[in-house]
């Protein structure tokens, strides 16, 4: 059993997938709370897309049973995530948005999305959440982490 912060970090990550990663076509679905993982084998011989929703989790794969070939430019995000955002489509339909709430012991700070380092708020970046203790030091004061998550760090405000 994994604790609520790495529970919520994984799940932030895989709705990373969709909202600027290889999964983003089912950005078209408008919902906020959905997340998962394209996977595509060599060859490629198979493709997948395997995601969910608080209340639904689907894979969708695309191959065949023999190992052949599924095509050159067949990858989970071109074969398999357009069948699954048609089936969480329909399944999702009218159903209204579950949220989550953060966790005590995560906090959100700005991040370089090359580096990984923590910015400035006047710098460009992504903002990303951390356990309280991981958060990267500022790249140019050396500043670190607030020691909980009742001190919000400054670019959390805005």
């Amino acid at each position: 059993m994994i604790d609520e912060q790495t529970a919520f970090l994984i799940d932030s990550m895989l709705k990373d997938v969709i909202l600027r990663g290889t999964g983003i076509k089912a950005k078209k679905l408008n919902r906020t709370d959905l997340a998962g993982k394209t996977g595509t084998t060599n060859g490629p011989r198979d493709a997948w897309f395997s995601g969910y929703s608080p209340d639904l989790v689907t894979t969708a794969w695309v191959g065949f049973d023999d190992n052949s070939l599924i095509g050159r430019n067949e990858y989970g995000g071109s074969a398999a995530l357009p069948i699954w955002i048609e089936f969480m489509g329909a399944a999702l339909a009218g159903k209204p948005e579950a949220k989550h709430p953060q966790p005590n012991g995560i906090v959100r700070v700005k991040i370089d999305a090359k580096t990984g380092k923590r910015v400035a708020p006047n710098q460009t970046g992504i903002y990303e959440f951390f356990k309280t203790k991981n958060v990267p030091e500022l790249t140019n004061t050396g500043s670190t982490a607030p020691i909980d998550n009742q001190s919000p760090l400054p670019e959390d405000l805005f």
